[in-house]
């Protein structure tokens, strides 16, 4: 069984749902923690619009779900469309009901594509015992509708939500904008076909984003050009470059153009989407394009971390000192512990340390040992020629010479290229 959501276990003060707000009932106390609950686990949400219909939105949803599946990622899909939901047709769920745990409702799970990571979806269709009902609802019974569908679905972990919001800029946008912002941010991806009146309803929809403060991730251009399936040759029946004009002017990114292809609508109507049955093909390239941009600042990110690391990584040492009665012992095989040091040379700061006791004193044990325990450099008062040698020849840098003091003085010393050393006090 589904483990229910709850904040109570969260120790996040600056999230919204951490304490109760002045005036709220324990009914909307709990549903705002839920809600929250939820989306904390998603770590990016995008809802995808279009300002006139007839772009191909919910293609470019459906295939862009699909397409990043593909790609390993866990993925939800939301169809927010209350009127003319179409996601369930596009990805072959139509007729598929959503089901209970006992605690959440759970998506659908797309299971006859093949993919590397994972497809959740939810469709106001899947809750619908007749799919020719009509829902004829206002603005408050959408809000409370589209709530729902994010609070009481198991979605579980996600690294993509994608929201599919009908044209316009109406109730279902305003709604699931307002929703999710209450936990994290939420971008917007705008889709638009190349034609200019087109292009003039999604200036709207960059300003409705800009009222709601959400962020616009980038358009995408629908529609642009006709592949001809006998040639292959991309006619711009409807223009093109209208999407990308329209980026350059207002100051948003343009995420890629995906041409028309016959293919796509009979793929939509048998619910098996082109990127899955011409994945080689001119669409699925373009798509596959598309997630290269939205992956792309992700894919930075992950590099410059792991740049750091490598780089943090070469910056560390372990420093091994023989210790006698707390302090650095003049031989270091009468030594009763090594204390070994990580730290790092660029800070010049201690990382962290921890004393061991070094197996029975033989010769060549303890530079076979210390190679082990992943000592670089070994500060001793004095050591025989052939154990240098032996420490050389483990990867272990010797420095002899140094004198009687607490390992944590003689460590920061170092460090700071302030450590003193004299005679080698071992000649053998």
């Amino acid at each position: 069984m589904t483990e229910k959501s709850s904040c109570s276990t969260c120790n996040d003060t600056s999230c919204s749902a951490h304490s109760q707000n002045t005036g709220e009932s324990e009914k909307d106390f709990a549903n705002r923690q839920a809600l929250s609950a939820r989306l904390c686990k998603m770590k990016n949400k995008l809802v995808v619009l279009s300002g006139k219909g007839g772009v191909g939105k919910s293609t470019v949803a459906a295939n862009l779900a699909i397409t990043l599946a593909q790609a390993g990622k866990k993925v939800g899909l939301l169809d927010i469309d209350l009127h003319g939901p179409t996601i369930p047709r596009l990805l072959g769920l139509d007729g598929v009901m959503l089901t209970s745990d006992g605690v959440s409702m759970l998506p659908a799970q797309v299971k006859e594509i093949k993919l590397d990571g994972e497809l959740k979806v939810v469709s106001i269709a899947m809750l619908l015992q007749d799919p020719k009902q009509a829902v004829i609802w206002r603005g408050p019974m959408k809000h409370g509708a589209i709530e729902q569908l994010i609070r009481d679905i198991d979605w579980g972990d996600l690294d993509y939500f994608i929201v599919d919001s009908p044209p316009g800029t109406g109730d279902e946008p305003l709604s699931i904008a307002q929703l999710l912002q209450t936990e994290g941010e939420v971008k917007a991806l705008v889709v638009t076909s190349p034609q200019q009146v087109a292009v003039d309803d999604v200036r709207r929809s960059l300003g409705f984003c800009a009222q709601v403060g959400m962020p616009v991730l980038g358009v995408i251009e629908n529609f642009s050009g006709f592949v001809c399936p006998h040639c292959g040759e991309l006619t711009p029946i409807f223009g093109s470059g209208g999407g990308q004009a329209l980026s350059k002017e207002l100051g948003v990114d343009f995420l890629g153009s995906i041409p028309i292809d016959a293919r796509v609508v009979a793929g939509g109507d048998t619910g098996k989407p082109i990127v899955i049955t011409d994945e080689h093909g001119v669409v699925a390239e373009s798509f596959k394009k598309l997630m290269r941009n939205l992956l792309g600042p992700e894919m930075e990110k992950a590099q410059e971390e792991i740049a750091e690391q490598l780089e943090n990584e070469a910056d560390k040492l372990v420093i091994a000192i023989p210790m006698a009665q707390g302090q650095l012992t003049p031989h270091f095989g009468h030594c009763e512990q090594f204390a070994l040091f990580e730290v790092n040379q660029k800070t010049k700061s201690i990382l962290s340390s921890e004393a061991k006791t070094p197996p029975p004193h033989e010769p060549g044990v303890l530079p076979k040992w210390l190679g082990e325990q992943g000592a670089n450099v070994i500060i001793a008062g004095g050591m025989g020629a052939m154990a240098q040698s032996l420490f050389t020849s483990n990867g272990v840098q010797v420095i002899t010479g140094a004198t009687t003091m607490p390992p944590e003085e003689v460590v920061q010393q170092y460090l700071d290229g302030k450590l003193q050393t004299g005679q080698n006090m071992c000649d053998h």
